[in-house]
């Protein structure tokens, strides 16, 4: 069974963005907010980035829901 790109109910502190990534790319949820925060001191589109996961990632929910 493959780990499917969505955002968990579980683990979220804002949206389940960094949650979702650290848990498809097999790495915890902490670590990827960590690596985030460090990301906003250098100049670019992060905050960009975020919203659009954050749109265009579907929750848990509605991926299981629509999966069966």
């Amino acid at each position: 069974m493959s780990r499917k790109l969505v955002r968990p109910r579980d683990g979220r502190m804002i949206a389940g963005v960094c949650a979702g990534l650290g848990r498809r790319f097999g790495i915890s949820a902490g670590m990827v907010r960590l690596l985030f925060l460090l990301s906003l001191l250098l100049p670019g589109t992060q905050v960009i980035i975020y919203l659009a996961l954050w749109i265009v990632m579907p929750n848990e929910d509605r991926y299981l829901a629509t999966s069966h």
